[in-house]
């Protein structure tokens, strides 16, 4: 029933993030897409703390606790899905993906993920990052900017941050698209290696696009 600048003031609403323990880059991180049954003219300051209260329940101490054995926050982890979200469509990657990143992070490694590089811009439409893109101020750009981003870049799904929460340990640094175009990718674990899997992948793009000439 409501509008939507109903709904977002009542999520940027100081008193509701102050009940969220956080900030306004990272409230949106409480809202974790679900089937949730609620009745249509339910208010927005109501619906929003409905989501805190099933936030609250999906962040069990079971979960909290992988959390911390990770060396992260529920804040940090919600940042780290939401851009391994936007690297792969592929579900069953998300969480190697995940974890790659928080490779980096634990050994000081710029994170330069594109896709933060596309929300600082404010455009997800680009298809090929730029150098242009690259020097946009802003503290969402990992390839300026150390560290995790101020906050998540997409509503994050909770599978995506199960899957970073149960994943298994591996040492993957980089990572790189398919030559097949399956939407999946090649991994690896230095800079050699994910050079050569970079090039097999611009040769195979190559090839395909002199045969749809």
């Amino acid at each position: 029933m409501t509008d939507s600048i109903s709904m977002l003031k009542a999520i940027l609403d100081p008193e509701f993030i102050k009940e969220c323990d956080t900030d306004s880059a990272n409230v949106i991180g409480f809202f974790l897409p679900d089937t949730y049954e609620v009745y249509w003219d339910i208010t927005p300051e109501k619906f929003v703390r409905r989501m805190l209260s099933e936030y609250k329940k999906f962040w069990s101490d079971e979960k909290i606790a992988k959390a911390e054995a990770l060396g992260i926050t529920p804040k940090q982890a919600t940042i780290i899905c939401s851009i391994a979200e936007e690297e792969t469509q592929n579900r069953a990657e998300r969480g190697v993906v995940a974890r790659l990143y928080l490779n980096r992070l634990n050994i000081g490694m710029p994170l330069q993920a594109d896709p933060t590089v596309k929300f600082a811009v404010g455009d997800f439409s680009i298809r090929r990052v730029l150098n242009s893109h690259l020097e946009k101020d802003s503290p969402y750009n990992t390839y300026k900017v150390a560290g995790l981003p101020p906050g998540p870049i997409r509503i994050v799904e909770k599978s995506t941050i199960n899957s970073l929460l149960n994943s298994k340990p591996h040492n993957y640094l980089y990572m790189c698209a398919k030559e097949d175009f399956s939407g999946t990718h090649n991994f690896a674990t230095n800079l050699s290696a994910h050079l050569q899997n970079a090039a097999r992948y611009h040769a195979a793009l190559d090839k395909y696009l002199k045969n749809k000439k």
